[in-house]
């Protein structure tokens, strides 16, 4: 096993280790984590791929999806995190019921 393949099956793992935290954990705080878990996976299967076919440098264009996408995903995190306070002082709840679940 190479060192990309290594990096890009860590990815992956940490992709559904996330995905696994967002459906099963109901509180609010915990799904926003895993999803920054989530893209802590697809930002190292980003860095794996980037590098896999070329000796002298690495492919631009996966690196500056990395670097985008780090943006968006502390953007999203502020984001989350204020509509889950917003949620908070309205409800008094940090926890989703299984009512308030989309099936």
């Amino acid at each position: 096993m190479s060192q990309y393949q290594f990096y890009s099956l860590a990815g992956m793992v940490l992709f559904a280790l996330g995905l696994h935290a967002l459906v099963i954990l109901p509180h609010i705080l915990r799904k926003i984590l895993s999803i920054n878990i989530m893209a802590g996976g697809v930002f190292l299967f980003l860095i794996s791929i980037a590098a896999r076919n070329f000796e002298d440098f690495p492919d631009p264009v996966p690196q500056a999806m990395l670097l985008t996408g780090v943006v968006v995903a502390l953007s999203a995190t502020a984001f989350a995190v204020a509509l889950a306070r917003r949620i908070y002082t309205v409800t008094g709840r940090s926890e989703l019921d299984e009512e308030d679940r989309v099936p």
